[in-house]
């Protein structure tokens, strides 16, 4: 399939950054597509949900502060969820959108809970993709181990490789092929002409210093989707949303639709069929 065209956007955040977005156009008479992605990830890791739902549904994909085509943060310490809520705050409000389909990927759906305390009224729906309110610790352990280490490779089969290397538990089943259109989503050429993540390294500083020993109580931010479609999506072999969280998930919000994506651990790419068909059961229930 031929990629879809889009255009590019920018914002400014409160602190004097400019942030971009791509804007895939489609129906005005519907709220739009927010794709909200995760840590490490940018606006190019939703290109699979733009080719299921564009045209039908506008979808926007911002790169949070840090992230891809957006400036870096000038103090690191700003790279936390509550400055990643304002500034998608900000997008919408300059932008002129008053609700949206909050899609988010592990921050990007703690984003969305958290958007949906602060500004209830502009979540029309939600898709969680393998995050809840709580997070296990095996999880987080692992994405410490390598966020922010600043690799770099000589080729694109390389960076596939240790893609493959890092994240191979996570996507079994996945070929080389696959993990070199990962590679390409997740990194770009740098300034050397070697292969990097597409992420500035100090975006590690505020998470390596978190503390994980008692986290914030996320539930109440969870509750807040409340009252509007949600559904929530696990990898089978995630070791960040349990299955347990899940099932409690599921008992707080009866009305939540739940999908675990089989041989899949964190994150579901929302590539998989099952994954878009949920996804698009959601949709039709957005007014």
């Amino acid at each position: 399939m031929a990629d879809l065209a889009y255009s590019e956007g920018d914002w400014a955040s409160a602190d004097g950054l400019t942030l971009r977005y791509r804007d895939y156009p489609g129906a005005a008479s519907r709220p739009p597509i927010l794709c909200i992605p995760g840590l490490t990830r940018n606006a190019r890791d939703f290109e699979p949900l733009a080719q299921a739902f564009a045209g039908e549904w506008r979808v926007i994909c911002p790169d949070l502060r840090g992230r891809g085509q957006s400036d870096y943060a000038k103090d690191p310490a700003s790279y936390t969820p509550a400055s990643y809520v304002a500034d998608i705050a900000a997008l919408l409000d300059q932008a002129g959108i008053d609700r949206v389909v909050a899609i988010g990927t592990s921050l990007g759906g703690i984003i969305a809970m958290l958007l949906a305390v602060q500004a209830p009224e502009r979540i029309a729906a939600a898709v969680l993709n393998d995050i809840g309110p709580a997070i296990e610790p095996a999880g987080i352990a692992r994405i410490r181990e390598y966020v922010g280490q600043g690799r770099s490779f000589p080729t694109w089969m390389h960076a596939a490789r240790a893609l493959r290397d890092q994240a191979g538990a996570a996507h079994p089943d996945f070929a080389i092929a696959d993990w070199l259109r990962l590679a390409k989503r997740w990194m770009v050429v740098g300034g050397g002409g070697r292969i990097v993540f597409d992420y500035d390294m100090k975006i590690a500083e505020p998470f390596q210093q978190a503390d994980t020993t008692e986290p914030a109580d996320m539930w109440p931010a969870f509750r807040a989707l409340a009252g509007r479609p949600v559904l929530a999506i696990r990898g089978e072999l995630s070791d960040i949303l349990s299955a347990s969280t899940l099932s409690r998930m599921k008992r707080e919000m009866p009305g939540m639709e739940t999908l675990v994506v089989p041989r899949t651990g964190h994150a579901p790419t929302l590539e998989e069929p099952s994954a878009q068909a949920a996804i698009a059961r959601l949709l039709a229930q957005v007014a």
